[in-house]
């Protein structure tokens, strides 16, 4: 059954245009107004004020779905008790990978461990010490913490969807506790904050996609890096994720999803066997150790009484917990989508530990690399990411490598890929929450959300106004982590009501033989 477009899609619609003509208004005419300036306020006042709350919330989560790994829960299904998983393990892991964060981990690979390794959260920076502490707090930003956040929304809409039989939306996993509020005005704020903190956090990684990809370009080819080319990449990449949108689920975005796969591990596998492989391989054993080992005092970490220290996990580890949390809804919706016939326990190992290792496995290849170089070769690649931007540093330090050109040329086509299919896999969230959790929203409406977000990246890009769109987005990320702590709160009363429902049924059906065997 096809669903209507609901309410949630015109004032979203609305939203987004606004924001677009704000965000267009050059600083001048609005001196004490323009978006940027008002966002990196109201953020900032988040991140001082609140900092300790994200920090608490992303740690609950994390507690939340251990637990369910090992609680009576982990056996429910989600989906009927006959439903089968629609994808391969293989297929399945390649698409949580590369919604979640496949062009985030190129775009960062080399370049967060090596900041971190000259800009630590403490000590002196540039020594094997602080080599250390840098991959450390990158397997931190990119591992179990932001998965935890995706597996605790995705979990409950994939239950609620596939098992209650509830619409897709995130507003109906709050229906235990709020009854039919959820279907007025309330459920219509919860959604729209939803598409919103999707629709510009996708907008952004458009935007720094098509930088990237025009500085590698640029900085392999000789090609000037201009805002014309970046916007040719947005129009060029966007017809492409909306043919790959356009025939569904099944097709573009698993196939894409499975070549970002055999891609980002040629890339990997490359930089491995030519790179410094017995360092990488010893770097990546020990700093997992230590990841394991400090978990929970690095999850906690504020520094309240040294205010340099503050101010580093105030600008890493607190930003990133507010944009995983931005990106929940999206990646939480898509990875629900992708679900349907798996245990709660599979589901939350799948989702947790698969992605986590090979995010850190793909840290220690890149940021590795290019720490050895640095550190033991004198390359000097933090001066260059320095000059010509982070977008460089992949191709820096490919650069360094036998076959760079070649290899560097794949990573362009990785980016691309990933790309696409962050594009074409929201396009299909959007789709479904703006048509009541419709599983297979119509093109139309998918076209629009595909031409919304490319024309808000280049919009943005052309008005140098990307970095206010992706402070717009965080800021949406406070009011939606309260709204998965009711999430949490809801699902484990669902799950308790269920469980003790499966027991009844278990008790009556015992009586019932019982009785027929005294007969």
């Amino acid at each position: 059954m096809k669903l209507s477009i609901t309410n949630v899609f015109y004032i979203s619609v609305i939203i987004v245009v606004l924001f677009i003509i704000w965000g267009i208004i050059p600083a001048e005419t609005l001196p004490n107004g323009n978006l940027n300036q008002v966002t990196s306020v109201i953020q900032g006042f988040l991140v001082d004020h609140f900092g300790w709350f994200y920090l608490m919330s992303a740690t609950a989560f994390l507690i939340f779905c251990i637990y369910l790994i090992f609680s009576r829960y982990g056996t429910m299904k989600l989906g009927r008790p006959e439903d089968k998983p629609e994808f391969s393990y293989l297929t399945w892991f390649a698409m949580l990978f590369s919604a979640g964060m496949g062009i985030g981990l190129v775009f960062w690979g080399a370049a967060e461990p090596l900041s971190h390794f000259y800009t630590p959260p403490y000590g002196e920076g540039g020594t094997p010490e602080a080599a250390k502490t840098a991959m450390k707090y990158s397997f931190l930003h990119w591992g179990l913490h932001p998965w935890a956040v995706y597996a605790t929304i995705a979990l409950a809409l994939a239950y609620f969807k596939f098992r209650k039989q509830a619409p897709g939306v995130v507003s109906s996993i709050l229906q235990p506790l709020f009854g039919d509020k959820v279907k007025g005005p309330f459920g219509t704020a919860v959604d729209t904050i939803v598409v919103f903190a999707t629709v510009f956090g996708v907008a952004t990684s458009l935007g720094f996609g098509a930088i990237q990809i025009s500085g590698g370009l640029s900085y392999l080819f000789g090609f000037n890096q201009t805002t014309l080319l970046q916007l040719i990449i947005i129009a060029i990449v966007t017809v492409l994720f909306m043919v790959s949108a356009m025939t569904g689920l099944s097709r573009g975005i698993k196939y894409l999803s499975n070549s970002n796969l055999i891609l980002a591990s040629l890339l990997m596998i490359f930089v491995l066997v030519l790179g410094p492989t017995g360092f990488i391989l010893n770097f990546f054993t020990t700093t997992l150790g230590s990841y394991i080992q400090d978990l929970p005092s690095m999850s906690l970490r504020m520094s309240p009484f040294n205010e340099e220290n503050m101010g580093w996990t105030n600008a890493w580890t607190i930003f990133y917990w507010a944009w995983w949390i931005a990106w929940a809804p999206f990646v939480g919706t898509f990875i629900a989508r992708v679900s349907r016939g798996r245990t709660v326990r599979e589901f939350v190992l799948g989702v947790l530990l698969v992605p986590t290792i090979i995010g850190a496995l793909w840290f220690t290849v890149f940021g590795g690399t290019a720490i050895d170089l640095d550190l033991y070769h004198g390359t000097n690649i933090i001066e260059e990411i320095n000059n010509y931007g982070e977008e460089v540093a992949l191709f820096a330090v490919l650069e360094h490598l036998p076959l760079g050109t070649l290899i560097s040329i794949l990573g362009i086509v990785l980016i691309s890929t990933f790309f696409i299919t962050s594009a074409d896999s929201a396009t299909l969230v959007l789709g479904m929450q703006t048509t009541g959790g419709n599983l297979d929203p119509s093109n139309r409406v998918k076209f629009t959300w595909g031409i919304i977000q490319s024309a808000t990246a280049a919009v943005l890009l052309w008005q140098g106004g990307l970095g206010a769109l992706q402070t717009a987005s965080i800021i949406a990320a406070f009011p939606f982590t309260i709204i998965m702590i009711l999430i949490v709160i809801s699902l484990i009363k669902s799950f308790k009501e269920d469980a003790q429902a499966i027991e009844h049924y278990k008790r009556k059906k015992l009586i019932k033989e019982l009785k027929k065997d005294i007969r």
